[in-house]
């Protein structure tokens, strides 16, 4: 787990994400560098492509349009649905083992916590799998809803997702179209070009796909570590699929694309102003510990001559299609062991404190001037949805299902471009070596928030 302590802080918060010479390190060739001997190309265009598709390319099966790894989750849920709660279980239990098998429950006090949390979540999932236990926690808005909407999607999603992550950055597309949009996303978001493809994979994949990615490019040196937190804070929304869960609860199907676009535009929005004040810009700039750095190179005006030469060296360098699925599905596996237990021990906690007692309400004072400010209805009701979100992003579309067309459209984009929550994704990012820890991202969490609120609000008024 990435801890402050580790990494220390930039005292006097500069950075060089401006000057694209990442990791701080520039004595060695970047993945640029020209590539001796053949080179086996094909395996860019067939492998990126089928990555691609399965991540990216809406399939209707059965009267069902989505992305084909959504299609494939699916498929397995209906194949064994019977056997899943089992296998999720047995992957929790893994999950909450493993942080004292390999010695690490007490590196930090966050650590401690964490895995504490991860031994209560196993605790939860037994009662659940087994039923156990008192009866409000089987109301179908606390245990049940954790294991269906969140447990079995997220087990499953992650480890097969793996398998096809292989194939999407790991034959020279990531640095190919890092390349090609680099002009964009280091004035706009401090970050490399290459960080385009998480946003889109968490996007319209999962947050936890979109950490995977970064986690892994930033262990390989093509990120920083400030640039790995920004990705991590700014990118790693939820799913596609899950906005429309959001959206069918809020009743905005009607208008979805609306509601999509205006939400991936305000949280790329809220990432751009948030790079630039701390705790972000305080980020340490530099490399991962004993990794070699990796930077990318200046375009000089040949930009896509440049783009296919990184792609060529990463195709070259490359290792077998057998390992690297291994490598990825080992990664999401360890990923998977870290998420679920804290799904169903911390989010179950604020389902619990959203329903029996009055600490939301009182949270809500916090964001109330904001929505207040932005001239929303109900700016209580609007505060306390967007405070409940620390807990589990899908709690606010809960607490505002019954409000106006305006606020459920508010609470809708807040749910998304909050992305800081502790259900899944922050034990997520604690399950990497990204460097942020947990108090800065609760303050990121707030400062998207408040954000979020002020722009979105107006556009509801707009639209409704």
């Amino acid at each position: 787990m990435a801890t402050e302590q580790r990494h220390g802080d930039d005292p006097n918060g500069h950075g060089r994400e401006g000057r694209g010479t990442a990791c701080g390190g520039t004595g060695l060739p970047g993945p640029g560098a020209d590539v001796h001997g053949r080179v086996p190309m094909w395996k860019f265009f067939v492998y990126s492509v089928a990555g691609a598709f399965v991540f990216f390319v809406p399939v209707s099966i059965g009267g069902e349009s989505s992305i084909l790894l959504d299609h494939l989750v699916t498929a397995v849920e209906a194949a064994v649905p019977a056997a899943l709660p089992y296998l999720m279980l047995a992957i929790i239990l893994a999950g909450a083992i493993h942080p004292f098998a390999s010695r690490t429950w007490n590196r930090s006090a966050m650590s401690v916590v964490f895995s504490i949390a991860k031994v209560a979540g196993f605790v939860v999932g037994a009662m659940l799998v087994f039923h156990l236990g008192p009866a409000w926690l089987f109301d179908e808005d606390m245990g049940p809803f954790l294991m269906d909407s969140l447990v079995i999607p997220v087990g499953l999603l992650v480890p097969i997702g793996a398998v096809f992550l292989a194939l999407l950055v790991g034959y020279g597309l990531l640095e190919f179209i890092g390349v090609l949009l680099r002009p964009v996303m280091r004035p706009v978001w401090r970050t490399p070009g290459r960080s385009a493809i998480d946003a889109v994979a968490s996007f319209v994949g999962s947050y936890s796909l979109g950490l995977l990615i970064t986690d892994r490019v930033y262990r390989q040196g093509k990120y920083t570590g400030r640039e790995a937190a920004i990705i991590a804070t700014g990118f790693s929304t939820v799913s596609a699929t899950f906005m429309v869960v959001v959206a069918s609860t809020l009743d905005l199907m009607g208008s979805w694309n609306t509601y999509f676009w205006t939400t991936l535009v305000i949280t790329f929005v809220v990432t751009a102003v948030t790079v630039r004040i701390p705790p972000l810009s305080r980020v340490p700039d530099t490399c991962a510990d004993g990794v070699t750095p990796q930077p990318e190179q200046d375009a000089d005006g040949r930009r896509f001559a440049l783009a296919w030469r990184e792609a060529g060296a990463t195709v070259a360098a490359a290792p077998s299609l057998g390992r690297n699925i291994a490598v990825n599905v080992a990664s999401g596996m360890r990923m998977t062991m870290a998420i679920l237990p804290s799904i169903l021990s911390i989010g179950l906690l604020g389902l619990v404190l959203a329903t029996y007692t009055p600490l939301f309400d009182w949270l809500g004072y916090l964001f109330y001037p904001f929505a207040w400010i932005a001239q929303a209805p109900e700016p209580l009701l609007i505060g306390k949805a967007a405070a409940v979100g620390i807990a589990e992003m899908f709690l606010p579309a809960l607490v505002v299902a019954g409000s106006t067309a305006v606020v459920k459209f508010v609470v809708a984009v807040v749910c998304v471009s909050e992305i800081v929550f502790f259900s899944a994704l922050v034990p997520c990012v604690l399950a990497t070596d990204i460097p942020i820890s947990v108090p800065r991202m609760i303050v990121i969490w707030f400062q998207r928030v408040a954000l979020t609120i002020l722009l979105a609000t107006p556009v509801a008024l707009l639209l409704h």
